[in-house]
């Protein structure tokens, strides 16, 4: 029976994972910056290719705020090279020493991190994935398997062509890195079932993808987040500062997972602060929905909110569209949070210590924010230099996943001839 393209690929991954595991740091350091620079050097192939993606969006009808994700062009291209370039000078995070010890039998024992080995990262309409995926994977020993959707294919492509040859120049196996060619559904299942081949699988993208690889692989899944995230505007909160971060976290851009998409107001505050932040967010096309409570409010200071169902509370938007409700107080909103949300990131704007503790402890979230856009919830943002998802599970690792996340440890021990009674 003929392999398939991404067996293939995670066979060719696999084969070449020890010889990166057991390369020093100078040597994945070069590869990444290698990597960036081949990238750099073919700028104009890859923003060529990203053109003709961006053209078959458009043909496609793809929302404008995925478009945007879509884009990559000379400006993102350069920060993308960037981040690679960040984290080719962070600290090396294989071997470092997690803890240690002299057992009663006069072993030494020592816990250090090591790779995972093989990483499969299946992803749509993202080319920067491409690149941070590359730079993360080579700093943590990793090989990676690359499988970009159909809607940045030539993109993606381009990126990972341009990336393997910059590592061959270094002297490692451009085989630590393989894209998958084949956009069919089969190459994302095939990679899903890959047991011994891959070793961790993560899935960046909607809520259908990340749900499929979490329900059909055979092989471990990082489930990485659909952003549900919520600002609550307690009764204390500034008014002023909360349009600020309201408006930023809706509509900066708001195809991304850590956009926020519902909007809780304490009820004895509505009517002091409910109707700047919607006439802010009218005023920039995001499209209200809100319960009756808060379309009361808004229809008095003349501003259209339409019914929202109960759907909208749990919906994640990924436009300008945005889902209001009025609670009485920090306790209803922790628990409406903790109902609807995706375990993302959360916000509150307050100027009440107590409140801000309360939700800061009762929320069940990656990352839980006091006067600040959830907007920050970013690898690079949290200076990791890139990430390779948002983890919203809390086994292994949970928020942005950089380098460090993408290690394990094994246990060395070291005796004199030691023998077990």
């Amino acid at each position: 029976m003929t392999e398939s393209n991404a067996t293939r690929c995670a066979r060719a991954a696999k084969a070449a994972a020890p010889t990166l595991a057991a390369a020093p740091a100078e040597t994945r350091t070069a590869a990444i910056l290698a990597a960036a620079a081949a990238i750099d050097a073919e700028a104009d192939a890859v923003c060529e290719a990203n053109a003709r993606d961006m053209a078959r969006g458009r043909e496609a009808g793809m929302p404008g705020p995925l478009l945007d994700r879509l884009l990559l062009d000379r400006d993102r291209l350069a920060q993308v090279t960037s981040a690679m370039a960040e984290v080719a000078a962070q600290e090396d995070p294989l071997g470092a020493v997690e803890g240690g010890r002299v057992l009663a039998s006069g072993i030494s024992l020592t816990e250090v991190s090591v790779p995972i080995g093989v990483v499969a990262i299946i992803y749509e309409a993202r080319p920067n994935v491409t690149a941070d995926s590359i730079a993360l994977c080579l700093r943590s020993g990793n090989a990676c398997v690359l499988r970009g959707g159909s809607a940045a294919m030539e993109t993606c492509a381009a990126m990972a062509a341009a990336a393997r040859r910059g590592i061959a120049s270094t002297g490692l196996s451009p085989d630590v890195v393989r894209y998958v060619e084949s956009t069919e559904r089969s190459s994302s299942v095939d990679l899903m079932h890959a047991t011994g081949l891959v070793d961790v699988l993560i899935p960046r993208g909607g809520a259908s993808l990340i749900r499929t690889c979490v329900e059909e692989s055979t092989v471990p899944v990082i489930e990485t987040g659909t952003g549900n995230c919520h600002i609550y505007l307690d009764g204390s909160a500034d008014a002023a500062m909360a349009e600020a971060i309201v408006v930023n976290a809706k509509t900066s851009r708001p195809g991304v997972c850590n956009a926020a998409e519902s909007l809780l107001v304490d009820r004895a505050a509505a009517d002091r602060l409910l109707p700047g932040v919607c006439r802010a967010l009218a005023e920039r096309g995001v499209a209200l929905v809100g319960d009756e409570g808060a379309r009361d409010v808004c229809r008095t200071a003349g501003i259209e909110m339409a019914e929202a169902s109960e759907d909208d509370w749990g919906r994640e938007y990924l436009d300008l569209a945005m889902s209001v409700r009025l609670v009485d107080g920090v306790d209803e909103a922790v628990a409406h949070v903790n109902r609807y949300g995706t375990g993302h990131s959360e916000c509150i704007v307050t100027e009440s210590y107590r409140a801000s503790e309360r939700f800061l402890a009762g929320v069940d979230a990656a990352a839980v924010y006091v006067n600040a856009s959830t907007r920050f919830t970013d690898g690079g943002m949290f200076g990791l230099g890139a990430e390779i998802g948002i983890s919203t599970q809390k086994l292994h690792v949970r928020g942005p996943m950089g380098a460090s996340a993408l290690t394990s440890t094994k246990y060395v021990l070291r005796g004199d001839g030691q023998v077990r009674g």
